[in-house]
């Protein structure tokens, strides 16, 4: 099977370029034009890489390289016109792989060819459990998209899930409400946060969670949230 990309590229001409020859050597490609248009294609698709511009609409190519981050270890490939070296050690804090513009169609192919024969050899040792318990009684279903608390499933939104899943996958990083809601609604900015901050209290509402000593979802007051739970 065609392993498939996704390319996030603003320029018309670069982007065509880029579809075209990768399609010619019979990869499937997805190409968005802006930062949430490609993480929302991210979002509803699968990919074997990702190769996304740094200056984008919307959202730029480091924050889009986060977000995919926090879900997935997909290999990803930042291309900039900017070549100085800061630059490079700054894209590479989300990206695998910096390539400069203008770079050659040749190099490029060498590029993702290589990242995808990684990426492949990851996967077959890869050992992903599909369920993962912690103290307290939470269980999540990472397949099914389900959690339960002391065996009775929970009635949680799709947003909620949204929210557990992102911070139990990420038990170290604490996320502000502005992050929340760029990664689960799919906008660049919000006038205020009352929506993220309602759908925290439904979760933890639904996890039997204490504000005053958490069991799950902890907050970081004037940061945010993480998720504290301890697996089994």
């Amino acid at each position: 099977m065609s392993e498939k990309l996704l390319l996030i590229e603003d320029d018309t001409a670069i982007g065509r370029i880029v579809k075209d020859t990768l399609e010619h050597e019979g990869y499937l490609v997805t190409w968005a034009t802006t930062g949430l248009e490609g993480l929302a294609d991210f979002k509803t698709d699968t990919f074997d890489l990702v190769l996304v511009d740094w200056m984008l609409p919307e959202m730029d190519g480091l924050t889009v390289c986060q977000n995919i981050r926090w879900d997935s270890d997909v290999p990803i490939i930042m291309m900039s016109a900017r070549k100085e070296e800061a630059d490079k050690v700054e894209g590479l804090q989300g990206a695998d792989d910096y390539i400069a513009k203008p770079f050659s169609l040749e190099e490029l192919k060498a590029r993702v060819a290589s990242h995808l024969r990684r990426w492949q050899r990851y996967n077959k040792k890869e050992v992903t459990e599909d369920v993962t318990s912690f103290e307290y009684g939470l269980m999540i279903d990472w397949q099914k998209e389900t959690a339960s608390l002391d065996d009775t499933e929970l009635a949680l939104t799709q947003k909620e899930f949204a929210l557990l899943k992102l911070l139990a996958k990420n038990p170290s990083q604490t996320f502000s409400k502005e992050e929340l809601y760029q990664h689960i609604w799919q906008q660049a900015s919000v006038d205020e946060t009352h929506t993220v901050t309602v759908h925290i209290k439904a979760l933890r509402e639904k996890l039997k969670d204490p504000v005053k000593t958490p069991h799950f979802v902890q907050t970081v007051w004037g940061k945010g949230y993480r998720f504290v739970g301890e697996p089994l």
